[in-house]
């Protein structure tokens, strides 16, 4: 056979594969409906309605499902959300189904800044941690 003709052929194939898979990979970057949500993943984007708060972890729903948000602790950083507020929430889904989050931004556009997207969090090593590395703000 035609090495043109097997390169062409090839081609042909790795695209009828992969190019239908792009709008899929484009969506991993979009938010999630919670009901949707699966498997750990990083980079997750999740926006709803706060519905329950326990310190700093908070239920968000979607009206497609509730999850649970892990904001870091309270030493570290109070979020001071609301029952009710609307928030965006980016992070990962943890090991337990809860979602470890990295930012929130609020209705208004304030984000609060959690944790690096990558990297152990910055309260590893508990509260007796150097708290000079704390960050001096909630919101930017």
């Amino acid at each position: 056979m035609n090495k043109r003709l097997l390169f062409g052929l090839t081609l042909a194939a790795i695209s009828a594969i992969t190019i239908p898979t792009l709008p899929t990979l484009a969506q991993t970057q979009n938010r999630i409906k919670i009901g949707d949500l699966q498997q750990r993943t990083n980079g997750t984007t999740v926006s709803g309605k706060v519905t329950q708060i326990v310190g700093n972890d908070f239920i968000i729903d979607d009206g497609t499902g509730q999850l649970v948000v892990d904001a870091g602790p309270r030493w570290w950083r109070e979020i001071n959300l609301k029952s009710g507020e609307q928030v965006t929430v980016i992070g990962e889904l943890g090991r337990g189904g809860e979602l470890d989050a990295f930012s929130i931004t609020r209705a208004d556009g304030s984000v609060i800044d959690i944790r690096p997207t990558q990297g152990p969090p910055p309260w590893a090593g508990g509260a007796r941690r150097d708290r000079g590395a704390r960050p001096s703000s909630l919101s930017r």
